[in-house]
């Protein structure tokens, strides 16, 4: 293999996956924010914990984000629509 072919190879690999990362990243915070809103309306602070919980609903993991929502002060039917306005957009 020539070395300008080698090098385009070795070079390719690291831009795709980082692209990748560059358009899936934005979508994925874009539903934090949200599920933050619908946690302040109930009087409850935003903090690493409730963040957390939502990525956790961001990533589907609805069971985790209500439990850690719920763990944070967060009434349990305001931790179950914040955790699903993660994981389902409006």
């Amino acid at each position: 293999m020539r070395a300008s072919a080698r090098i385009a190879c070795v070079l390719t690999g690291p831009i795709l996956l980082f692209g990748g990362v560059a358009f899936v990243a934005p979508a994925a915070q874009a539903d934090i924010p949200a599920c933050a809103n619908m946690v302040r309306q109930t009087g409850v602070e935003v903090s690493d914990a409730v963040t957390g919980a939502c990525t956790q609903g961001v990533h589907r993991d609805l069971q985790g984000c209500v439990h850690g929502l719920t763990q944070a002060g967060v009434p349990g039917g305001a931790a179950n629509g914040a955790c699903r306005m993660a994981a389902n957009p409006p």
